[in-house]
């Protein structure tokens, strides 16, 4: 009964925004959720809340040791669905263990690429990072030298961690009142509802008990049942004295560094990949494996911004830089039809079909329309025009994790791709084969989309690889032994 609920309630959000999408190209939005989706995403709910659940027992007996009741308190509010505007979405939602922690709906990752947030109708722009390793990106700093912004979090590295010295933690600071994420309309509606939750004895254990001694207004409830964002007017919605809105804030970033340090854990970022027993040697790469490393490291160039490593690095398959590989618009991502009122009165898109990711560039610009966790810091205003249209580098490790091989993963900063071997020929090949005309049914595989922007487009290490399709399998080949789980973690 309560999966029928979910699907009767999600299906009727999905009908109320697609009744709206009316801009050009819209018959690619329209259908934006099938009957297999939203099954899909009752099926992930429940799993969500059963390790909530499994997880709260742990309160009855915490651990002793502070790190690990810290962990416990950042699982605990990852899976916690209460802190989303109509507690009906936690930060799971879109990172799950089965994927590698990022989408975990094959249906939406092969269709909208992106996910709806707490209000149903709103997605993102953007499809769900892994956050798997993310706590080892450095904090945001630009490298003369090198000539490149290097660190950060989210795909253009607005969380610097430059604040709180945690490009993790300040990425835990971005969904919450994200209005097409968790939604809600005051970083002080996380701390309240989170004053309400069973962790809250242990989070003031930890933290201390004036984490949550606030003086909450009687309008506390309403205002937060609210989805943001706040009107310009009142951009703090819930009123409080200044003491307690320092103190909210401080209990914010307290719930941020506990979400993070529960991601740098072993149970998250655990280095039990068949490649980690390689370099252990206790496996051997198998022969088609050994020759996608000696193509990763060699001919096709990934190893230079994927980096598997060196002297004191751990190998975390990404350099931390940011690239524009010329990704297509992803035309089947709902964010383009958002550039209308919805029902709420808010406009997620007023570009629309016209809007362009500018990646880093913006955010160096203008912050991110969505959210800003970082202050943008005006000295690197001057490194916009170099960073416009690039994206992170992500960490290829866990980048083919799936709970079944029927399963879909979306690639690529809005999701275009959604297989490995697709990203992987569209390296090998960008500027080999011909742009697709409308429909063209080679699409993605005899010929390719424009790039969404040409802007600091990569030439120099994408496009014309001259790989076999031979070759092209062997790297999918070894970029599956990066799978997390292949030999047991350490406690």
């Amino acid at each position: 009964m309560k999966t029928q609920r979910t699907l009767l309630a999600v299906a009727a959000a999905i009908f109320v925004a697609t009744l709206g999408a009316d801009a050009p190209g819209a018959e690619e939005t329209s259908s934006t959720l099938s009957p297999q989706a939203l099954q899909e995403i009752a099926q992930v709910e429940a799993e969500i809340d059963r390790i909530e659940a499994q997880t709260a027992e742990r309160l009855a007996a915490p651990p002793d040791n502070q790190i690990q009741q810290i962990e416990l308190l950042g699982k605990l509010m990852l899976y916690d669905k209460q802190l989303s505007v109509n507690r009906n979405e936690a930060c799971a939602f879109c990172h799950t263990p089965e994927t590698g922690f990022t989408g975990p709906v094959s249906e939406l990752n092969r269709t909208t690429g992106a996910y709806p947030g707490s209000v149903r109708t709103r997605f993102s722009d953007r499809k769900p990072q892994s956050h798997a390793y993310a706590p080892l990106s450095p904090v945001l700093h630009y490298n003369p030298g090198q000539g490149d912004l290097v660190g950060g979090n989210f795909w253009d590295m607005r969380a610097t961690g430059r604040r709180l010295g945690n490009p993790a933690a300040e990425q835990a600071e971005g969904p919450p009142t994200n209005p097409v994420e968790m939604g809600l309309p005051d970083i002080a509606c996380a701390v309240y509802r989170a004053s309400q939750r069973p962790y809250r004895a242990l989070f003031e254990r930890v933290w201390g008990p004036q984490a949550f001694a606030i003086a909450w207004p009687s309008d506390v409830e309403q205002v937060c049942d609210r989805p943001g964002p706040p009107t310009a007017g009142e951009p703090l919605p819930v009123r409080l004295s200044p003491m307690d809105r320092g103190r909210a804030g401080s209990t914010f970033d307290q719930m941020a560094q506990s979400i993070a340090s529960y991601e740098a854990s072993a149970e998250v970022t655990s280095f039990t990949s068949k490649y980690d027993a390689v370099l252990a040697k206790k496996a051997q790469f198998a022969p088609q494996e050994q020759a996608g490393y000696d193509l990763f490291r060699g001919k096709a160039q990934c190893n230079t911004c994927h980096r598997d490593g060196g002297p004191g690095e751990d190998p975390l398959f990404t350099d931390f830089t940011a690239s524009n590989i010329g990704t297509p618009a992803n035309p089947r991502l709902p964010y383009y039809a958002e550039n209308r009122p919805d029902a709420l009165g808010y406009v997620a898109n007023p570009q629309g079909r016209s809007f362009v990711d500018g990646g880093v560039g913006t955010f160096l610009i203008l912050g991110h329309l969505l959210s800003q966790p970082s202050a943008v810091d005006a000295r690197w205003l001057k490194l916009a025009p170099g960073n416009q249209a690039r994206v992170q580098v992500p960490t290829l490790r866990n980048v083919d994790k799936r709970p079944d091989p029927a399963f879909v993963k979306a690639y690529g900063h809005n999701g275009y791709f959604t297989s490995l071997k697709q990203i992987v020929h569209f390296y090998n090949t960008r500027d080999v084969l011909p742009r697709c005309q409308p429909h063209d049914a080679g699409e993605g595989t005899t010929c390719w989309p424009a790039p969404e922007s040409t802007a600091n487009m990569n030439t120099s290490r994408v496009g014309n690889l001259g790989l076999s399709d031979a070759e092209e399998d062997a790297l999918v080949s070894f970029m599956q032994t990066l799978t997390d789980g292949f030999m047991p973690r350490d406690p």
